[in-house]
């Protein structure tokens, strides 16, 4: 069933995507037709249009895929005159997921629909998945989530277990330790580490029993960390905190970092301190 409307608005719980008729746009639809498969849930294809363009192509072809690849799916079409940036960032205030492709197997310069990309991350109200191109001959191992054990991180956690359960993929869950200038780590010791993933992990593992978990500890830059454990891996979780102004500077920064360097798809988190994620 297809359904075509000009309000920015979209269905609460959809999954939401940006298309623009390029080939990471189309990488960016399978990747939502998928998502929304998964989790049972309707699909929004949106596209954004300067004025004067004829952009119904896009969405027919966007609509003809989505048939092709899953008939009968709930599928709304939205067609907004305007800037790209805005569409998405409307859409995230009631979409389960949004997705959105990128150009390119280099760092990300312009994400799909133009510079918006890095800012949609950064601003979303709602998971945002970043479909970046791979090597398909690669033997890939999961999903990976990065955390630091904080009370915020528990959302990221979450989205992480139900994406390696949906997807029916095992899960590592990796803590960083950040290296003083010395080269010993920062702060707690390995043990009080572990205790903080093991704290933030409570629970999930009851919730998602049939994911397969491994937790993983390294030392070094976040990002750096994140990158290379995420050359072989099939989506990287990572979170965009939300609380007070050094959290988010250091946590978006990193988010940021994952999305341009990736050799896989990422899913970025917005997470807040306290923040609890609903079933």
């Amino acid at each position: 069933m297809v359904r075509f409307t000009g309000d920015v608005g979209v269905a609460r719980g959809t999954v939401a995507v940006g298309v623009d008729g390029s080939p990471g746009s189309s990488a960016a639809l399978a990747e939502a037709v998928d998502e929304a498969v998964a989790q049972h849930r309707s699909l929004t294809i949106l596209h954004a249009a300067g004025p004067g363009r004829t952009p119904q192509r896009v969405l027919d072809d966007a609509r003809d895929e989505v048939e092709r690849r899953a008939p009968g799916l709930e599928t709304h079409l939205v067609l907004h005159v305007g800037d790209p940036g805005d569409v998405l960032e409307a859409a995230s205030r009631s979409a389960a997921v949004l997705v959105v492709g990128s150009r390119g197997r280099g760092p990300v310069r312009s994400l799909l629909l133009g510079s918006v990309g890095l800012a949609i991350t950064r601003h979303a109200a709602c998971p945002v998945v970043v479909v970046r191109p791979h090597h398909p001959g690669l033997v890939r191992r999961g999903v990976l989530v990065g955390t630091d054990g904080a009370s915020g991180s528990l959302r990221t956690l979450d989205f992480a277990f139900q994406q390696a359960s949906t997807r029916r993929l095992p899960l590592t869950v990796l803590h960083t330790v950040v290296p003083s200038p010395g080269g010993a780590p920062q702060g707690e010791s390995p043990e009080e580490h572990r205790l903080l993933v093991a704290e933030a992990m409570s629970g999930l593992r009851e919730i998602y029993p049939d994911v397969s978990v491994r937790v993983a500890m390294a030392t070094g830059q976040p990002a750096d960390v994140l990158v290379r454990a995420a050359e072989r891996m099939d989506l990287v979780v990572v979170g965009a905190h939300r609380g007070g102004r050094a959290a988010e500077l250091v946590h978006n920064s990193v988010a940021a970092s994952v999305v341009e360097r990736a050799r896989c798809a990422v899913a970025v988190v917005p997470t807040a301190d306290g923040a609890v994620t609903a079933h």
